[in-house]
């Protein structure tokens, strides 16, 4: 799996918005300072997650960008589905839509797999987890494991 720099800067800044939760709105200019992201795609990232329904914005001098729902409802994978689409696709098609024949044919079973685990680690971590450093035990496993952080 790959995570692109659009989906990252998402996520980078639906937790700025998540630490500012209940401040007021942000403005995208600030978000994009402290994250080092250029200003122009941030706001096609924030425009796309407006249009998804995970934060609203207000235009003028107070406006901003805040989230539309509480950090704690918000999961990663709410976020890059909002502005990549399906977390995990083979050619760009969903794994249910395949079908292989012959010694392939079980391919598809690990496909699915992979989706639920990808599903499970990104759909289980909430925006306000990851803000206030208190990822779940599992999450937390997962990465102690020394192999895990390093490329076969």
């Amino acid at each position: 799996m790959r995570i692109s720099a659009r989906a990252d800067y998402a996520v980078r800044a639906a937790l700025q918005l998540a630490a500012a939760q209940g401040s007021g709105p942000v403005k995208a200019e600030a978000i994009a300072e402290v994250e080092g992201i250029s200003h122009k795609f941030l706001e096609g990232i924030l425009g796309d997650m407006r249009k998804g329904g995970l934060v609203h914005s207000q235009r003028g001098g107070s406006g901003g960008y805040w989230l539309a729902r509480p950090a704690e409802e918000i999961s990663v994978a709410d976020v890059i589905r909002c502005v990549e689409g399906p977390l995990v696709s083979v050619r760009g098609v969903r794994p249910p839509e395949l079908s292989y024949t012959g010694p392939a044919e079980s391919l598809l079973t690990l496909w699915v797999a992979l989706r639920a685990n990808v599903r499970q680690v990104l759909d289980g971590v909430s925006l306000a987890e990851i803000a206030t450093a208190k990822l779940p035990p599992e999450v937390v496993a997962l990465a102690a494991d020394p192999e895990a952080w390093t490329n076969p």
